[in-house]
């Protein structure tokens, strides 16, 4: 399993449509890939424009790249989301974890 946490410098932002059609701005948090052999990536984001002291509703898509451009994919199965949210889970707490570590020296 892939797992990439962005810290704070450099964050990567992607532009999301709404329902509208306007172009609303997201920062990838994390991107990861399922050890299941679908070869599926998934990545989670948050609203780029929100106060990063409040807590932040997290959105997950499924996404594959194709000539540095990504093309994202609604998770709609119920067993898919749950893997998906049990993986972020783990590898949330596997990273505050480490900066519990590191920050204890």
């Amino acid at each position: 399993m892939t797992d990439e946490i962005n810290g704070q410098e450099d964050a990567e932002i992607i532009y999301i449509p709404d329902d509208d059609g306007n172009e609303e701005a997201f920062e990838v948090i994390m991107r990861f890939e399922l050890d299941d052999g679908t070869d599926r990536k998934y990545l989670m984001v948050v609203p780029a424009e929100e106060d990063g002291e409040e807590e932040q509703e997290v959105f997950a898509f499924r996404y594959d790249e194709e000539n540095e451009e990504i093309k994202l994919y609604p998770i709609e199965d119920q067993a898919e989301w749950d893997m998906v949210e049990e993986t972020f889970n783990t590898l949330i707490g596997e990273f505050d974890e480490a900066e519990g570590n590191n920050n204890g020296k």
